[in-house]
């Protein structure tokens, strides 16, 4: 019994430096990455201007495009507004720095030392995706305020909705790193999901205005499932088979992303 406490104890104290030392590694990496972005200053405007600035341009289409359909502007534009952080803040951010590291070969470096291939990718993400959420907080309770929205009803689902969104961007981010050859044209790389989940994810047109089958084929866009549940934070119409359905697509959709990220991600220079 004493050989077995003495070999459990030494277990456990075996893995705790283990684990202290993944989340050394991840927060030095996530530092690192934090000071490139700070020096970005094209990354810095896409991420923290572009979103509220794409907001207000489109509010007075938006309050047009609801008049008379009972919906509220301030409803509709700010679920739209967290997805527009989903996209610049993270998804267009985090695509262009594994690129840029890649194409240095920061990426090829990292992997010859103690991190391993998730850290690399997880470190390499993080700051993005605490500014993505810090911006969403900061919208929800300002953004309410300044659009007369309210806070929302159902938080748990706008909760759910923001990490659903936010792990698919960073799964897609990471895949779509993979078809751009350098960072300038990681710019236009992202073009094509980005337009398609702002057409068809319910950011510029809520789902309830666009004819039936139309929505019922969007709904199956990687980012739709998030933004179903961002808006039913506020209207708080969601049943438990709805919400259920769309965490289901939108893992199937992060599981699809981490699946292509394993089998096709680059970590050399293409030439």
């Amino acid at each position: 019994m004493t050989a077995q406490v003495r070999a459990t104890g030494g277990a456990e104290r075996a893995q705790a430096p283990a684990e202290s030392g993944t989340a050394a590694r991840l927060l030095a990496l996530a530092r690192a990455e934090l000071t490139l972005l700070g020096r970005n200053k094209a990354a810095l405007w896409t991420a923290l201007v572009l979103p509220v600035a794409l907001a207000f341009a489109m509010k007075g289409a938006v309050e047009n495009l609801v008049s008379g359909t009972g919906l509220s502007a301030g409803a509709v534009l700010l679920p739209a507004t967290l997805g527009y952080v989903l996209l610049f803040a993270v998804y267009s951010t985090l695509t262009g720095a594994y690129v840029a590291r890649r194409e240095e070969l920061v990426l090829k470096r990292l992997r010859t030392g103690e991190l391993r291939d998730t850290e690399i990718l997880a470190g390499t993400a993080l700051p993005a995706v605490l500014l993505g959420l810090v911006q969403c907080v900061l919208l929800v309770v300002l953004g309410g305020l300044v659009l007369d929205a309210g806070l929302p009803g159902a938080p748990h689902l706008l909760i759910a909705g923001v990490v659903l969104g936010t792990a698919v961007v960073v799964g897609v981010a990471a895949a779509s790193s993979v078809f751009a050859r350098s960072a300038e044209a990681a710019q236009l790389t992202v073009l094509p999901f980005m337009l398609v989940a702002l057409a068809g994810s319910g950011m510029v047109v809520p789902p309830s205005l666009l004819p039936e089958r139309v929505a019922d084929v969007c709904e199956l866009l990687p980012l739709s499932p998030a933004m179903e549940l961002i808006r039913a934070g506020w209207t708080g119409g969601e049943g438990l088979k709805e919400t259920l359905g769309h965490l289901l697509t939108g893992l199937a959709w992060t599981v699809l992303a981490l699946f292509a990220v394993q089998r096709w991600f680059r970590w050399e220079p293409r030439r």
